[in-house]
Parts: C-alpha cells; structure tokens; sequence
C-alpha cells in the first residue's frame, strides 16, 4: 500500500473500543452469572479470536458487527465445558496469556495455539507462575512457546453434592517483569485457587483486569504494585462501555502534532493512569494537547483528546513511564524524528517479544526513511530533525509497525510502500479509512 506527504489534516475522529478492555470483558463475562452486554467491543481479529475460544468452551456470544455490541450469556465459574478442539487465539499474546490462567483451574484438558507470531512468543513467563499454583501446564515443542496444553489444576475436590471442582493453590510472585498479561494470568487463576493470589511487579502495568474484576464482583486489592486476588468469587453479569483504545488514538495523536497546519480531536478515548504515558511523553516534548469532556464508566476514565501541530523537542523514556506505553513507542519514536534534539528510549526491552522485534524492525525501517536513530540493548537513540523520504518498508505483518510508518508517511517525500499493510486489522480495521478521513 502506498502513501505520501499531506499538506494537513483536521477533523474529529472516533477510534474503536479498547483492545485490552474488549478482550477481558468477553473473558470475565463467561466467567459470570447472567449476560453481559458490551458496548463499543474493537471488532479487530485479536478480540474475534477471544470470543471463538470462549465459544469452543460452551459459552453462547452474540456479536452485533453492526452496532459492535456484544452479547456474553456467562456460566459462572465453573461453566466452561471442555472444548473439542484445538483452542486457536490467532495473533493475540492477551488471549493465550489470559486464558491460560482461566483454563488453569478448570478440570479438563486444553490445548491452545495460534498463528506463526504467537509461537515465537515467550510463555515461560507464565507457564512458571501457573505451575507454582498447581496447574500442569506445558510448551508442547518444549521452548517455553506455543502450543501449550493445560490439564488444569492437578487436584479437584467434591462440593455441592458431588460437583467436581478444580482448584489450585493461592500464591505471591514476584514477576520479574511489568507485565498485564501476566499479572492478569495469575489473577484469573486465583479465582479458583484455595486462598489468595497476589502478583508484585517492578513498576504497575495496566489494571484494566482488577477494575473490571470488581466491577464482575470479585475482590480485588491493590497496594503499591501489588494486586491481590481472593478466590472464589461470585461474579454477577454487567454492562460494560468501552472507551476508544489510547493505543490506536495514538496515531492521529502524533499526526496532529507532527504534519504542518493540523489539528485533531479524537473523542471519547480512554486515559487509564497506566494507559496514558503516551500524553505525558507528548507534554515532556512540548506538545499541544489538552483534554475535554473528562468523564468515568465503571471505572475506566476517558476524555476528547485535542491536538495541534507542536514544535517538539527530544525527550528521555525509561522507567515506569515505559509499561504505560508500551504500544506506543514504535509511534513515539516517529515523533522523536520529527522533533528537534536527541530522544533516548531505555528500559524498553519488551519491545523485542512483541509481534515483532519491535526496536529492530523501527531502527531498520526508520533508517531507510532517512532518520539518525541507533538501536541499544533496551531501546533506542533517535537524533531528530533531519527530514525524511519515501521508503519501501516491511511491517514484519505487525499492527503498530505499519501504522506507525502510515503516518511517518504524512511528513515524508515521496511515495512511500507498506508491505502487508493490511495486518492493521488486528487492532484497527479500519485504520486507513479513519486516517484518508482526514486528511486534507
């Protein structure tokens, strides 16, 4: 797909749901007495690949394409039913990470697998917590990757005259690593553990898991950047309202501050406390963004973002600023060539574990644009200012990737090509389209 240098763009913009909170309101809607009702559910591939899992294990999913309003008819805790086949979660890392802490206490047989990005994808990081709770769960090919088959926890126990019950053992882990995926994975399994689950991590990953556990009914504490679950809760069926996902308001975002003559307001976008870094790098780069019409669903804040093009400077990313944008960096680091000064990325060596090495496939393919930007151990270097052109770039078949360097496109020469640009579809089907909507 080929793109070039716009002159401006303006309008307002509504992006789809949020990615994270669409997958896990499927999730524990399942896991719920009663129907669920979802409300701006992101009809991108990776949360279409929660709700046919949840359906292979006996849970009835309405799903209107139409109106993205979503039906879950939940069984309770203990409603799932052992699935047929094969568990498939396509692309989506939250899936199999999520789901195996569900499929943990459950007292059948699991196998899940996805797509050829998913199996180069590191799941020790959660086999090891589930194993300490009592799950039997493995790497099928034996590299800590997917497949893995889970057995569910390695005892059961007889309750409500005769009902089998699996259950697994409450723990604390220290993950070494700022993690919502695993967190969540070993909070989810705490729900049928014997006492309760706590995960420390080294800074607080997103929480979208324990608010809308408590909004399901479960008890959920948090302490620091400790979590802690307690088992065996009774979860009620709810409404939920999805706010626009910051990470794909992130791209009109960086366009609205980076083409000439701009100004965007993308409404109705959720700003979680440990979402929203992105606004803090724009502000530390001395962007023009303000928010309007803040507001809270259950809660999850949101606001209108408003964006005018800004003269950036360069900035330092690091620390407990980088779970809180973890997504974003790869549109971040084509803000930093846009800016004036130096914009060092570090403690980001999650990057490299994502659907692609996400700092290789930047540093290349921003090189080839023209950009000074070195690659390091854990992020990367970017020298801002010097102008970019055209460039045949690769998306490694990554969402952010391609459209990241959609809009690197808007301020570059020349024509430039995306390979397998249509992976978009993903997180944001229809990407180009919002994006062609404003371009003046």
């Amino acid at each position: 797909m080929n793109f070039n240098r716009v002159k401006k763009i303006t309008g307002e913009i509504v992006v789809p749901g949020d990615k994270s909170i669409s997958h896990r309101a499927v999730m524990f809607g399942a896991l719920a007495e009663g129907m669920t009702e979802i409300h701006g559910f992101l009809q991108g591939a990776d949360c279409l690949s929660t709700i046919s899992c949840f359906q292979e294990l006996g849970i009835q999913i309405e799903n209107d394409r139409s109106s993205n309003q979503v039906k879950v008819y939940g069984k309770g805790l203990h409603g799932l039913s052992s699935p047929s086949g094969m568990l498939d979660v396509g692309n989506s890392g939250t899936t199999m990470r999520l789901i195996s802490g569900i499929l943990s206490g459950q007292p059948f047989e699991s196998n899940l697998t996805g797509d050829a990005s998913i199996k180069k994808r590191p799941m020790g990081r959660i086999i090891k917590p589930l194993t300490m709770m009592g799950a039997d769960i493995m790497s099928i090919p034996a590299n800590n990757c997917a497949p893995l088959r889970i057995n569910g926890s390695l005892k059961t126990r007889m309750q409500n005259h005769g009902h089998k019950k699996a259950f697994l053992k409450g723990i604390h882990y220290e993950s070494p690593v700022a993690s919502a995926q695993i967190k969540s994975s070993i909070l989810l399994a705490g729900l049928y553990a014997d006492s309760p689950t706590s995960v420390t991590e080294p800074y607080v990953s997103r929480n979208h898991s324990e608010i809308m556990l408590r909004t399901f009914g479960a008890d959920v504490a948090t302490e620091g950047t400790t979590a802690t679950i307690q088992p065996n809760p009774f979860l009620k069926a709810t409404k939920v309202i999805v706010p626009g996902d910051i990470s794909s308001a992130a791209y009109f975002i960086a366009a609205g501050l980076i083409v000439p003559d701009s100004e965007v307001v993308i409404r109705h976008v959720g700003i979680n406390p440990t979402r929203d870094g992105i606004l803090d790098v724009c502000r530390m780069m001395g962007a023009d963004i303000t928010l309007e019409n803040e507001s809270d669903s259950n809660g999850e804040p949101y606001a209108d973002i408003h964006v005018k093009t800004s003269t950036l400077k360069g900035t330092t990313i690091e620390g407990g600023l980088i779970p809180r944008l973890i997504d974003e960096l790869p549109m971040i680091a084509v803000l930093a060539c846009a800016a004036e000064g130096t914009t060092i990325i570090k403690d980001a060596q999650e990057l490299k574990v994502k659907e692609s090495n996400r700092i290789d496939v930047m540093v290349h393919n921003l090189s080839l644009m023209g950009a000074d930007i070195t690659a390091t151990d854990d992020g990367m270097i970017i020298n801002g200012g010097k102008p970019l052109h055209g460039a045949i770039i690769n998306s490694n078949k990554d969402h952010r990737i391609a459209m990241s360097f959609a809009i690197a496109s808007l301020i570059a020469d020349n024509t430039t090509t995306i390979q397998d640009a249509d992976c978009v579809t993903i997180s944001y089907p229809s990407f180009y389209q919002d994006l062609e909507s404003l371009v003046k």
